[in-house]
């Protein structure tokens, strides 16, 4: 059997127009498959050279490759479970810097050169003290990236058309931001002059993005069949699920360069970005917080189960529609879309997440995701928001430990689990609601100054241990 390169496949070549810091599932099931489909639809042009961060990496394995994959989307698509797959053909060649830093160093030569992305994980934006200008290469992200612009800096003596569009996809906020301040940092620390940080400030954008795919990754355990099913060996097979979402701030020259939009591409231009960030830890994270220990305490332990179920799966929806979405600005019709992509993702039969894995550090996770839309929803509303504050009385059942007899595998802060077991060691219901309540170190606010809401979630607790999950999630 052949092995996928580009003399056993009919692929294209295109101009190498973006340095890409990631060899790894993400960027290759994300951002190279838009680039991709924007080859093919809209004439894009854009060849990707991928630059490996870190010592250990999958380089060579994509260069014996030819830099081609195979990507298999696979999830729910205008309203139908489908599989499907695609030969990637936008990564031209990849470069490992600690073997040949030169080769890397040289990339900054390349005229046509004029975006930057990277997904070097959350830990990659990142200051090195250590990193010097002539090290070969840098340790960090950051510093590899000073080097490459500085360098082409000097090439093309500060041209400003030969500035780069940088859209890093690190999962923290204001990732954009973040690099930027680290390589005007480095261009401090190494004294690399005035005229390259203005450079740096004047014709480089560095945009803040919102990055949304669910990429299982390489397929071990079902290599054997797809092998057969594809007629040829590819040990760069990855899966992502069908929707994606990338939002990217900056200035409107951005979306005038990426044609996302003749191609039907989920990606955003704004240059405000927060609005869709907190869409998605609203509605998509709100929704997985609020759902775990209500499901599990029902009896069920995946997410798409818990949507098939009609009593579990309404609860969800209600959630999202009636208590989350009323507490977001952006327009009804965008929130209700994304509730309904969110909502079938859920149900995508191709992905099984436990939704007990979901329920690491609960109580942060509850702060952050569900917690904002609650207050929000009091002040918008003037009222409780009900099934929201089920949903934080089924977590305080959930640290009890205990579903029907056997044992939660609970995984949070020890500070947390200790709270919960003193708490429940004491089974008087009113007073874990308000100590639970009150614990400012939980919430960052007392809970029980808002009017009503102590009762409601000791009203709800009570339901839960005296009649059990079921009987008190019908009930409501």
């Amino acid at each position: 059997m052949q092995n996928l390169n580009r003399s056993t496949a009919k692929v294209k070549t295109y101009t190498e127009r973006i340095v890409q810091f990631g060899e790894g599932n993400f960027l290759r099931a994300f951002a190279n498959w838009m680039i991709h489909e924007m080859n093919k639809q809209a004439d894009f042009d854009a060849g990707v050279v991928v630059v490996q961060p870190i010592n250990q990496g999958l380089i060579k394995m994509l260069n014996d490759q030819d830099g081609l994959y195979t990507l298999y989307l696979n999830g729910i698509k205008n309203g139908e479970a489908i599989s499907e797959h695609e030969i990637i053909d936008c990564i031209q060649r990849g470069i490992n810097p600690y073997e040949n830093n030169a080769d890397y160093l040289a990339i900054a030569d390349n005229p046509d050169l004029r975006f930057v992305i990277s997904n070097t994980t959350e830990a990659g934006i990142a200051y090195n003290a250590d990193d010097k200008l002539d090290d070969a290469p840098q340790s960090s992200f950051p510093g590899k990236l000073t080097a490459l612009l500085y360098k082409r800096f000097q090439t093309f003596g500060g041209a400003s058309d030969k500035g780069m569009i940088v859209i890093p996809c690190e999962l923290i906020d204001k990732n954009g931001e973040n690099l930027k301040k680290i390589i005007l940092q480095y261009a401090a620390d190494w004294d690399l002059g005035g005229d390259f940080v203005e450079w740096i400030n004047e014709d480089n954008i560095f945009c803040n993005t919102l990055v949304d795919r669910i990429v299982p990754g390489y397929p071990r355990d079902k290599m054997d069949a797809i092998t057969k099913e594809l007629g040829y060996k590819d040990n760069l097979v990855v899966e992502g699920e069908q929707f994606h979402l990338w939002v990217i701030e900056g200035p409107s020259t951005v979306k005038e360069e990426i044609p996302a939009e003749a191609c039907g591409l989920n990606i955003v231009f704004t240059d405000n970005q927060e609005p869709y960030r907190t869409r998605k830890v609203r509605i998509l994270n709100g929704a997985h917080t609020s759902l775990v220990p209500v499901g599990y305490l029902y009896g069920i332990d995946k997410v798409r189960e818990s949507l098939e179920d009609d009593v579990v799966g309404g609860f969800l929806k209600d959630a999202i529609f009636e208590e989350i979405c009323p507490t977001l600005d952006l327009p009804e019709a965008e929130l209700n879309q994304f509730a309904n992509d969110v909502l079938d993702r859920f149900r995508n039969p191709y992905l099984e997440h436990a939704l007990i894995s979901i329920s690491l550090n609960s109580t942060s996770k509850y702060k952050t995701r569900v917690l904002p839309s609650v207050l929000e929803y009091i002040k918008r509303k003037d009222a409780l928001p009900n099934r929201l504050l089920f949903s934080l009385a089924s977590l305080i059942a959930f640290y009890k430990g205990d579903r029907n007899g056997e044992a939660i595998p609970l995984k949070d802060d020890q500070s947390a689990l200790d709270f919960f077991t003193n708490q429940w060691a004491t089974n008087d219901i009113p007073s874990i609601v308000k100590a639970t309540l009150e614990n400012t170190g939980f919430w960052g606010v007392d809970l029980t100054s808002f009017n009503g809401l102590q009762e409601t979630v000791t009203k709800h607790l009570t339901a839960i241990t005296e009649k059990g999950m079921q009987s008190a999630l019908k009930a409501l």
